[in-house]
């Protein structure tokens, strides 16, 4: 396998409504990007070992999914490196993060874990069947993909003109406060 970029992972079932956000994310990042050649995107649906390859192989991984983060139902959170390893280390949350913590103990053990990681998670209101978000999650997955642009444009994966943060009508502006951990 040729060593990738950056790894773009959405995880979770769409259909499952708010579950599947993390692929919703991935979507939409990819359609705002969709020419990018130093970024792989991968539909990790509900998890599976055989990604274990794909995070072994990339410098870079931002990975999207639906988490229990106890706040609003739309609410995200961008989780970067260490952060995202005590969160996902914290409490088994759910099947997705049980599962990725499980692929990021593959990848240390071939030392191969990328330095440069994080987990932007969204906070579903409901998990029953339904194909489409709910009207908080689907008003997040802007945020969101804001969020991965961000962190794109700080590993020198995007320029700023390609993410589109201050010239993109079409997406709100926010700036995510990791000091108190919210929106503003």
């Amino acid at each position: 396998m040729k060593k990738i970029k950056t790894l773009v992972l959405g995880i979770g079932n769409t259909l499952l409504t708010d579950e599947g956000a993390g692929i919703h994310a991935l979507n939409l990042l990819q359609s705002y990007h969709p020419d990018a050649s130093n970024l792989v995107y991968i539909d990790g649906g509900t998890l599976s070992f055989t990604l274990a390859a794909y995070i072994e192989d990339c410098n870079n991984l931002i990975v999207f999914d639906a988490a229990e983060l106890k706040a609003p139902a739309g609410t995200v959170c961008a989780m970067v490196g260490q952060e995202m390893d005590t969160f996902l280390g914290a409490a088994r949350r759910s099947p997705h993060e049980v599962g990725l913590l499980d692929l990021f103990d593959i990848a240390r053990l071939t030392e191969s874990l990328p330095v440069k990681r994080a987990l932007i998670g969204i906070q579903p209101r409901t998990i029953e069947w339904g194909m489409s978000p709910t009207a908080p999650v689907e008003r997040a997955l802007p945020l969101a993909v804001n969020e991965a642009e961000r962190l794109l444009v700080d590993w020198g994966q995007l320029i700023a003109a390609e993410a589109g943060l201050h010239t993109d009508a079409r997406r709100p502006q926010v700036t995510w406060d990791y000091t108190v951990g919210r929106l503003l």
